[in-house]
């Protein structure tokens, strides 16, 4: 079977930086962090007792209880991803489209890369069935699929799978002997409907499924590198965390100690943390909700957004106007988008789709405003869709693809 990396693109230079929050950081994580760094301390690879007990806290309070002894923490969810590929072995399997990190680390380790078809407003989580065959066509020409990587809230789609999507992708993987990671970075960042809660795998699976959660999704700064992971109970789940530990302990991917300080104090979820997580949720969901409107009226396609920070666009309705300038690709998609809205634009081949597929991922962090004062003024206006810098930063989304749209029409009229 064909592997289905994209062609011409290194295993780890996945292109243009994720989806930052882009807030000023929380005046008590800055202290908790300052305080931190007064002292020449070094955190154990795998995370000392403090931050793996304060991930504890933070699991059981969303019903999935664990023992310190069961979490790992490392510097960002990349270098907990590579240290469960490099531990389980085999070939991954990943949805179509994924998060842009997710296939390059297997590539790294020298790993048959295979994205599954995914429903579009599911995305995150494959279609079973898909899977079933996916895996049935691997082994058939000597493959061995040992790993299914999946989300509940989804990068770079904004979508959340229902719980009976899931259901059945995790049971089909189970069938087939496949482990499990849930990323679940994104799965406090829901906003639509509000107070939607995902569902997590570990709670269909609990002897299958290790959760892997980057606290840059709505705890830390996405400069703060921080992420833990819970694995499973009983002798298996005891092995895979120690041969883990064993990988992060070779690369020496530890975190920061002041950035684990800053992690625990997150992790326990003071109200200064939970009170700006909840801010940054309904404006980021406020942001994405225009943008998603914006793009649309334009012509492109998107599904609506309902949680982190991103809109996944589809412009094959404009095709005909960008060829007119050059476009005929993700990554021509890519470097004309970036060029035109002064900010990151990074193709869907980026995140597993066919290169010729002109999609592309947008970010709410990119309507926030240039300067700290800007952002500052996003958290506390009650209406940040009527802050200036945001109206501008939405009006020129609107209008590069308002003037692809006008071309698209001129060049559909008969000549």
């Amino acid at each position: 079977m064909r592997r289905t990396d994209p062609p011409g693109h290194g295993p780890v230079r996945f292109g243009p930086a994720g989806a930052g929050d882009g807030l000023p950081v929380l005046d008590a994580l800055r202290d908790v962090l300052a305080r931190a760094a007064r002292t020449g301390d070094e955190e154990p690879a795998g995370g000392g007792t403090a931050i793996r007990e304060a991930a504890c806290g933070y699991w059981t309070r969303r019903g999935l209880p664990v023992d310190a002894d069961r979490v790992a923490a490392a510097p960002g969810a990349p270098a907990l991803l590579l240290a469960l590929t490099a531990a389980l072995g085999g070939d991954v399997l990943v949805p179509r489209p994924c998060a842009a990190w997710w296939a390059p680390y297997a590539r790294l380790l020298g790993r048959p890369v295979f994205h599954v078809a995914t429903p579009a407003e599911c995305g995150g989580v494959p279609d079973p069935y898909a899977l079933l065959e996916t895996v049935r066509r691997i082994r058939a020409e000597g493959g061995d699929p040992k790993l299914l990587v999946l989300s509940v809230a989804d990068d770079p789609t904004g979508t959340v799978a229902p719980p009976e999507l899931l259901h059945a992708c995790a049971e089909a993987a189970a069938a087939e002997g496949l482990h499990l990671v849930s990323d679940e970075t994104w799965r406090d960042t829901v906003f639509s409907p509000p107070g939607t809660v995902p569902l997590s795998p570990a709670e269909m699976l609990p002897d299958r499924v290790t959760v892997v959660t980057d606290l840059a999704g709505a705890l830390l700064p996405g400069g703060w590198p921080a992420a833990v992971a819970r694995f499973e109970a009983g002798e298996r789940g005891a092995r895979l965390h120690a041969r883990v530990l064993d990988v992060l302990t070779a690369l020496g991917a530890s975190v920061a100690a002041p950035v684990a300080a800053a992690a625990r104090y997150a992790l326990a979820e003071p109200a200064p943390v939970t009170d700006r997580a909840a801010t940054a949720v309904r404006l980021h969901g406020c942001l994405a909700t225009a943008l998603h409107a914006t793009v649309v009226a334009a012509g492109a396609l998107a599904r609506p957004p309902r949680a982190g920070r991103q809109l996944y666009a589809d412009l094959e309705p404009l095709r005909p106007a960008l060829t007119a300038h050059g476009v005929g690709d993700a990554q021509e998609l890519e470097d004309f988008l970036t060029a035109r809205l002064g900010h990151p634009a990074p193709g869907g081949h980026r995140f597993g789709d066919e290169l010729g597929a002109l999609r592309v991922r947008l970010t709410t962090g990119a309507l926030l405003g240039a300067s700290g004062g800007e952002r500052a003024e996003c958290l506390t206006a009650p209406a940040p869709l009527e802050l200036p810098h945001v109206q501008r930063a939405l009006t020129q989304v609107k209008s590069v693809l308002e003037d692809l749209c006008d071309d698209a029409q001129r060049w559909e009229q008969p000549r």
